[in-house]
């Protein structure tokens, strides 16, 4: 019998493949989920002389290889030698030659972030003073772009989608419908998952050597790439996947073999073991997704983990259910339909799931952001609300499905459209189908009479051999006329139960806004974190500030009068090279005409407010009339600091003045 595709089943898979199309045409550069906090030199600086080392600060904890970090000179050619090496925290270097000439230089970096996904950046220092260079420093390079980063991001969403329809298949045949265990188009549905999910976990493997490095088609094939992969945090998490799905493969097994032929009664035991068993699997294959990505780094990952592990079950039984639910209202054969015991259980299964999704993704969406302007700032937050309108939006939808489904279960509306159907065998709401199908059953008997009177002329001139044969070509045929009329009834049926037709428009309804929210859910798990932006943002700024001079000081003037006759004048403060770490400050007092004020004291502290830092007192020395000085002062960390001075004109008078300054 040739199988047919409805119009709403075709217009859900045009929408498929629609958002995949938008999700990966216009994928550019991967966002980065580590961020550069510092770097010494400070990008944009001019040094006096050359440094021994350049050294990054990032965000969080990276990955690097022999060509993580490059520093090229003003021709392009590198002058860094051996590995980059961590040499503190989240701090990483790499050695340079000693005696470079002045000019500019660039540094080039690109790691691997905790979170599994590559970023990389540029930016250039001077020694002596700038010079002209061949190499272009660009603030992003193109780090998991292109055609095979496009590749590689197909190949997460096949994942996901694979994994929910695969778990959440089996889950709604062991929890909602255990007769379902036979139907053939839910066991094509899960090994579909199963299969997209092996599938694309091979490709992800295959990519992850290009996709973290070079990003060329040419390196996809690259054994050394891929042995390299295998050592990574991400490589190991791929090939538990690949371990799990073999065991995944065994429960399908199960599940559609021996736990499908057993009677109901037989099946209650089995139904515990397969529970566990499955959910021991799910659990595991949900959390090589969470021990290598986002959940596994940042704040509270002894937390985020777990969350994470149920925020993907929860998704997989309720989408990958629905998906399920979907099939079974659709092509569930006439002698086994899904019923409403079934419909009502899964209706208590995503309720619950809902409910678990809600309370993991308000963690998730604060551990992620941190403050909520990082809703409507940061890429990662705009998306998230994106995806937030999308799940209410399927909430509201559900909520209708479930009222179809206590339509259903209420024996008082069921016994009135059972009758109604009954007495009018065709309802007006599927008049239409019900003409079609006695025009189908007609024609059928016409070319039954046809086919006897054909039959009948044959007959008396054929021998008996072929007689045999048209009695057998004759019983075939009216096997499958019979077959099309019991078909047509059986739908005619199926569609005359007002409740049963809602119920399958709005689960069709809730699937395609499924895919939708499978495809944000996706390219969530791309993009940087609020809290990453945000914290690269601020670094990026206090970097900016700090180099907005070529000889990277920091001058303050400030104006004081400590009472008396002689008590006004004008401090200036020199500080260099106003950056983290060891400074040299100058204190200059003269009088408002601009001569030197010769004050018998002079005191200084800086105080970060912000981080409940300070005051931190400098004393410094005098060093001539008006001018006094002090080496070696320590910066902590880079933020807004307000400088205070205290000067004393005399022996009672005295006054202190601040001012603020971005430091570091």
């Amino acid at each position: 019998m040739k199988t047919t595709i409805t119009p709403r089943v075709r217009t859900l898979v045009l929408l498929f493949l629609a958002v995949v199309g938008m999700l990966f045409a216009g994928a550019g550069t991967a966002s980065a989920h580590a961020a550069l906090t510092g770097s010494d030199p400070s990008s944009g600086v001019v040094v006096n002389k050359a440094p021994t080392q350049v050294s990054l600060t990032f965000s969080e904890k990276v990955a690097t290889n022999d060509n993580s970090l490059r520093v090229l000179d003003p021709k392009g050619k590198r002058v860094d030698v051996g590995k980059p090496s961590n040499i503190s925290g989240t701090t990483y270097a790499t050695q340079i030659r000693s005696g470079l000439p002045d000019g500019t230089y660039t540094v080039a970096w690109q790691v691997v972030s905790a979170d599994s996904h590559p970023v990389g950046g540029a930016f250039t220092f001077s020694i002596g003073s700038p010079s002209k260079t061949t190499v272009s420093a660009s603030a992003e390079q193109d780090v998991g772009g292109g055609l095979v980063g496009g590749l590689y991001g197909f190949g997460r969403y096949m994942s996901y989608a694979g994994f929910i329809v695969m778990v959440g298949g089996a889950a709604f045949v062991l929890a909602c419908w255990q007769r379902g265990a036979g139907v053939r188009a839910l066991q094509r549905l899960v090994v579909s998952g199963w299969v997209s999910l092996t599938a694309a976990t091979l490709w992800l493997l295959l990519l992850r050597g290009s996709y973290t490095t070079s990003g060329k088609v040419g390196d996809i094939f690259d054994l050394n790439l891929l042995g390299q992969v295998l050592q990574t945090k991400t490589g190991a998490s791929l090939v538990s996947r690949l371990l799990l799905l073999a065991a995944a493969a065994l429960f399908i097994a199960v599940l559609f073999g021996a736990y499908d032929k057993r009677e109901d009664e037989e099946k209650r035991d089995l139904t515990f073991g397969l529970a566990i068993g499955g959910g021991v699997v799910a659990a595991g294959l949900a959390a090589s997704w969470a021990l290598s990505e986002h959940a596994s780094t940042g704040l509270q990952p002894g937390i985020a983990m777990p969350v994470d592990v149920v925020h993907l079950l929860a998704v997989a039984a309720w989408l990958g259910g629905l998906a399920a639910l979907l099939v079974s209202l659709y092509r569930a054969p006439a002698d086994n339909p899904v019923g409403r015991d079934a419909v009502r259980r899964f209706s208590r299964l995503a309720f619950g799931s809902v409910v678990a999704l809600v309370a993991t993704g308000v963690y998730q969406s604060w551990r992620q952001l941190g403050s909520w302007s990082a809703f409507t700032d940061t890429g990662y937050g705009q998306l998230l609300l994106v995806k937030i309108g999308l799940v209410a939006l399927l909430v509201g939808i559900a909520s209708i499905s479930r009222r179809w489904t206590r339509r259903l279960a209420d024996p008082a509306r069921t016994s009135v459209a059972e009758s109604s159907v009954t007495e009018t065998s065709v309802p007006e709401t599927s008049a239409a189908a019900a003409e079609d199908a006695e025009a189908e059953v007609r024609e059928p008997e016409k070319e039954h009479v046809t086919a006897s009177a054909s039959t009948s002329a044959s007959t008396s001139t054929s021998a008996s051999a072929s007689n045999g044969s048209g009695d057998s070509k004759r019983a075939a045929q009216l096997a499958r006329q019979q077959a099309a009329v019991d078909s047509t009834r059986q739908k005619r049926l199926r569609d005359a139960d007002p409740n049963l037709f809602g119920l399958r428009r709005s689960v069709l309804a809730e699937a395609a806004v499924a895919v939708v929210v499978l495809a944000v859910t996706t390219a969530l798990t791309t993009t940087e974190p609020g809290r990453t932006e945000e914290d690269a943002k601020a670094a990026k700024a206090s970097s900016s500030s700090s180099s907005s001079s070529s000889s990277g000081a920091l001058t303050l003037d400030m104006s004081f009068d400590t009472g008396g006759t002689d008590g006004k004048g004008v401090i200036r403060v020199d500080i260099d090279p106003a950056r983290v770490g060891g400074n040299e400050m100058h204190v200059y007092v003269q009088r408002p005409n601009g001569r030197a004020f010769d004050v018998p004291e002079v005191k200084v502290a800086f105080t970060l407010a912000a981080k409940n830092i300070g005051p931190l007192p400098v004393t410094p020395d005098r060093i001539a009339t008006g001018h006094w000085a002090a080496n070696g002062i320590q910066i902590p960390m880079a933020g807004d600091w307000k400088v205070s001075v205290t000067v004393r004109t005399s022996d009672i008078d005295q006054t202190t003045v601040d001012k603020n300054a971005q430091i570091g």
